[in-house]
């Protein structure tokens, strides 16, 4: 007899190995009570033999009519509750108060005999070509039972015979009524469409309108399933439908949950309606879980995790289920807890109501869940109550840290979302002095001067996960699990798993969902897929006949910030994107006519001034449509209340709305922002690593009407952003670890300057530990800071100062990772933490200083550039944290003017016509400065160091007041940290000039 290649051979296949490998029942499907959606033998078979006594209670009182009572009663709990619950709580018959149990779970010993016998006395049986209609008799390829109650349904389609799973899709949404009983929403935990390569789930049919997800373990770090000695879906009947697994899936995964939705009426107004939703997990979901909780029991707290799951993954439940589970997770013998309280912080407020809800949900206790939201006085008490899972944003978490109590726990998981929102080092770092004062270990000794952010990027979640270790090593009595999408070096070395390749140690993610499979799966768009670059061309002219030299690179960063901050060249740009919106997403009707926009800025100041472009020329052509901005604080009296016509918190609900299509940004809804709506955005930002990632992946979220995604850039290359997404595509990989012994050598280059001696390290270590007066720490700083400038040339104290910068930074990460027996280290790291602070701040002097007085814009044009379909693949690794021991001082490029004039327009010029020219003086905001009577003053009877902090005063303030002028300057203040440095170093030495005569060599002292 030759081998069955039909779907019928893989029923076969399927029911053998659930019947033989796990001791399923093979049912014959004429024992199925289609009516009742009930295998009423096995039911009833499973009760009498679990509970005999509230059987024979029932018998008695209902004599004939006993089955049919419990009948009916089951069937109007599960459609009132669900399946879910019924099996979690079961049932209870009101004429006799007789509860049922129809499910047992696993306990978390198999020492307790009782309990272990009840939980293998569960019914675990399949049927095939099941006829689940009472009205034809259509049937479902297979269904699996547990104690007589269906499940799951399958629909299985062979390859073999040329039909594969969208046929077996098709037939769920075509040929399977969702009106019949056994497909109402609740009935079933979930359908099933199988072939031999790929598996799809779907919790809910809904006719053509069906929606199924992706249940693959993913193929090389993409979708699909990976090559096995068999079929590349047997995990779901080998791994999934285990007695175990199933029964953990029921037990702690499952569950029908109601979800308040908002939506726009008729008449424009925002509603709120109540949805159910049944939740099944996704495979990437279940099995990170499932790994994570594994390994805490058998290696207990003191653990890290870093779970590397794109946008699109559905952290917010894998996080949900993560934490109910930790609550009850107990060590091999179940005797004891791992964890005695569950921390879930996020800074996502959404995101937190929503974490909040789902663990609420799944709790089948109550007061197990304390969700903070009336402060930090309730946070105290939940901890101090001993609530097993307490959900706060990192926001709240701080205010305990000066007064907590004595905590009843010992052991803490603390989970953390990927908090997108921006937060501030020091909330990060009392997280951990929290904890480690409940533990009584040694008061944290650092301080937040070294706490790390990557140049132009926010402070987010990725930082947050670093800081919270960075002050000392991880605590013992704590177990960290960090949930991010874009690792950085630093994440990976401290959270990440170490492995061996070749020589290098490398670090890798616990668990990876990568951004390749979340975009071949479908649950996130390519945000690449049309990505075109505009580029500015200049032509900037000399105002001067002489030739001074200026420092070409940062005189090139100079010249390109002057013009894109002009206002004609943002009038420019505001018409081409009003134009190109209207022309290319309205008018094609892209998602519907739905489509929106978001402008990413680089300054506050822009923001404002695209804000007013914006509303002018909308109005101007009489556009339907309006434009919101988004940005901290306040430019010139302006807010972004007073811009919009209505509160800050109101922004994302008045996104929402029809006439508002472009959300203009400034460092803000740049990360966190979920907006399915958004289709395009126009970039005016450099952008760059995980910040360029984070920020055009706020397009990426899917919705039933995006086909695809634009994004018009006017500040990047195609190369750039590819170079950014790349090593975020599939899994991040940290290529090798930072090496130790840099400490040591930084130590001994330390030592050898001689501004120290090794007693004298050990005598203020151990006063500063010993609390004594501060006066007496600042009289032994004073003599190190005293040989450092009298002894040590302008260049050594360059080099010196880099070092020690160095050395503090390179310790505080090391002593996370190495356990360094030498004492000195330690000792030598909190005395030169201090001395820092001694040593002054001796910035470059700005070679480039003077050049924005030396030229005019003479014309500016956009001109579109390229318009490119990137393709990713697996990117480099990230490198390690770097380690050379170089001082501060660089050999600085000069150049003469012209050339740097002819080298900046090469790289940006064009041939212009006389209607595209403009002509921008740069504005002289030294000569307002140098009028400044505090400065004037300062520099008079002062010294410089004081000096340049007055004059960093007042030129910020004189910033505010040239907003709204043509040359605006004000980004380099507010946004961007290398330009704030370089403008103030140019700033005071200008004016030192004005007011000193001619000192502007020694400017930036």
């Amino acid at each position: 007899m030759s081998t069955n290649t039909t779907e019928e051979g893989l029923e076969a296949h399927i029911t053998q190995y659930l019947v033989e490998e796990n001791n399923y029942i093979l049912r014959e499907n004429k024992v199925y009570d289609n009516s009742n959606c009930l295998d009423t033998e096995l039911f009833f078979q499973f009760l009498e033999t679990t509970q005999p006594k509230a059987v024979a209670k029932l018998k008695q009182y209902h004599k004939d009519l006993y089955e049919q009572k419990i009948i009916k009663r089951l069937n109007d709990q599960i459609q009132a509750k669900g399946i879910i619950e019924v099996l979690r709580k079961g049932i209870t018959d009101g004429f006799t108060d007789t509860k049922l149990n129809l499910f047992y779970d696993k306990p978390v010993s198999s020492y307790n005999t009782n309990a272990d016998a009840l939980y293998k006395a569960n019914i675990f049986s399949v049927m095939r070509q099941v006829y689940f209609s009472p009205k034809n008799k259509k049937s479902l390829d297979m269904m699996v039972f547990v104690n007589g109650m269906p499940v799951i349904s399958f629909e299985l389609k062979n390859e073999l015979t040329k039909q594969n799973v969208a046929h077996a899709i098709k037939q769920y949404k075509v040929d399977r009524d969702p009106n019949e009983e056994l497909f109402r929403l609740g009935r079933l935990i979930v359908n099933f469409a199988v072939d031999t390569e790929e598996a799809w789930m779907c919790t809910q049919l809904k006719a053509e309108r069906t929606y199924f997800l992706p249940f693959n373990k993913g193929n090389n770090n993409g979708a699909g399933n990976p090559l096995n000695e068999g079929i590349k879906t047997d995990y779901l009947w080998k791994e999934i439908l285990t007695k175990s697994s199933l029964t953990d899936i029921i037990q702690n995964y499952c569950q029908l949950i109601t979800e308040e939705k908002e939506y726009l009426d008729d008449k424009g107004k925002i509603k709120t309606k109540k949805e159910k939703k049944l939740i099944f997990p996704r495979y990437h979901q279940m099995i990170a879980v499932r790994e994570m909780l594994q390994d805490a029991q058998e290696k207990g707290s003191g653990q890290k995790y870093l779970v590397q799951h794109s946008a699109g993954s559905g952290k917010s439940n894998s996080i949900s289920w993560l934490a109910h589970q930790l609550a009850g997770l107990h060590d091999k013998s179940g005797s004891k807890n791992i964890f005695d309280t569950i921390i879930v912080v996020t800074d996502r407020r959404v995101l937190d109501a929503q974490i909040r809800n789902n663990i609420k949900q799944f709790q089948q206790v109550n007061g197990v869940v304390e969700a903070i939201t009336e402060g930090s006085k309730q946070l105290k008490q939940a901890l101090e109550e001993g609530k097993k899972i307490i959900i706060t944003t990192i926001q709240k978490f701080p205010h305990i840290v000066e007064d907590i109590g004595d905590l009843p726990g010992n052991n803490f998981a603390i989970i953390i979302d990927e908090a997108h929102s921006s937060l501030s080092g020091q909330m990060a770092r009392k997280l951990n002095e929290t904890l480690s004062k409940i533990t009584d270990e040694e008061e944290l000794k650092t301080n937040l001067e070294d706490y790390d952010e990557d140049e132009n990027d926010e402070v987010t979640g990725e930082d947050l996960i670093r800081a919270l270790v960075k002050s000392r090593k991880m605590l013992p009595n704590a177990s960290y699990f960090a949930f991010t999408a874009t690792p950085k070096n630093k994440t990976l070395e401290l959270f990440g798993v170490p492995y061996q390749d070749g020589e290098k140690t490398k670090h890798k993610a616990f668990h990876l969902y990568s951004m390749k499979q979340a975009i071949e799966e479908g649950f996130i768009m390519d945000v690449l897929q049309n990505y075109s670059t505009y580029q500015s061309y200049y032509a900037l002219l000399k105002k001067i006949e002489d030739d001074p030299e200026y420092d070409k690179n940062r005189a090139q960063k100079k010249l390109k910030a002057y013009v894109e901050s002009n206002e004609h060249a943002i009038k420019k740009k505001t018409i081409l994107m009003v134009e190109h919106f209207i022309e290319n997403i309205i008018r094609k009707k892209r998602m519907g006519g739905l489509a929106k926009a978001m402008l990413v800025t680089s300054s506050r100041a822009n923001a404002v001034k695209y804000k007013t472009a914006f509303d002018n020329y909308l109005k101007k052509v009489n556009s339907p449509y309006k434009a919101i901005v988004a940005f901290s604080g306040e430019i010139d009296g302006q807010t972004e209340a007073n811009l919009n016509g209505f509160s800050s918190n109101a922004i994302p609900t008045e996104f929402e709305k029809m006439e508002y299509r472009f959300l203009i940004v400034a460092n803000k809804f740049q990360t966190g922002f979920d907006q399915p709506l958004l289709h395009t955005m126009y970039v005016d930002k450099k952008l760059g690593g995980v910040n360029a990632v984070q920020t055009l992946s706020r397009l990426n979220r899917s919705h039933p009407l995006k086909k695809e995604t634009f994004v018009l850039d006017f500040a990047n290359s195609a190369e750039e952003i590819e170079k950014a997404f790349t090593p975020y595509f599939e899994s991040t990989i940290l290529g090798e670890a930072t090496d130790p012994n840099k400490l040591f050598d930084l130590q001994d280059a330390l030592d050898n300057y001689q501004i120290y001696s090794r007693e004298q390290v050990e005598e203020f270590s151990n006063k500063i530990l010993a609390n004594v007066p501060i006066d007496e720490l600042h009289k032994m700083l004073n003599s190190s800071s005293e040989l450092f400038k009298n002894q040590l040339k302008e260049e050594e104290q360059a080099d010196f100062r880099a070092k020690v910068k160095t050395y503090v930074r390179l310790y505080i990460f090391l002593s996370q990772i190495v356990d360094f027996e030498n004492a000195y280290l330690e000792r030598l790291y909190i005395f030169l933490n201090h001395l820092q602070n001694k040593l002054g701040g001796e910035a470059p002097i700005d070679l480039a200083k003077g050049i924005l007085d030396n030229i005019d814009m003479d014309s500016y044009r956009l001109q579109l550039e390229s318009t490119t379909n990137m393709v990713l693949e697996q990117g480099e690794d990230l490198k390690p944290i770097p380690t050379e021991m170089r001082g501060s001082t660089n050999d600085t490029e000069v150049d003469r003017l012209s050339n740097i004039l002819q080298t900046f327009n090469d790289r940006y010029g064009t041939q212009f016509e006389d209607a595209d020219k403009v002509r921008q003086m740069a504005e002289n905001i030294a000569n307002s400065v140098a009028k400044n009577n505090e400065l004037i003053n300062s520099l008079k009877y002062s010294d410089d160091q004081n000096a340049k902090i007055t004059s960093d005063k007042v030129v910020g303030e004189e910033l505010l007041k040239h907003i709204t002028t043509n040359f605006d300057l004000y980004k380099l203040y507010s946004d961007n940290k290398e330009f704030k440095e370089d403008f103030s170093a140019m700033m005071f030495g200008v004016v030192k000039e004005l007011i000193s005569n001619g000192m502007r060599n020694n400017a930036m002292k």
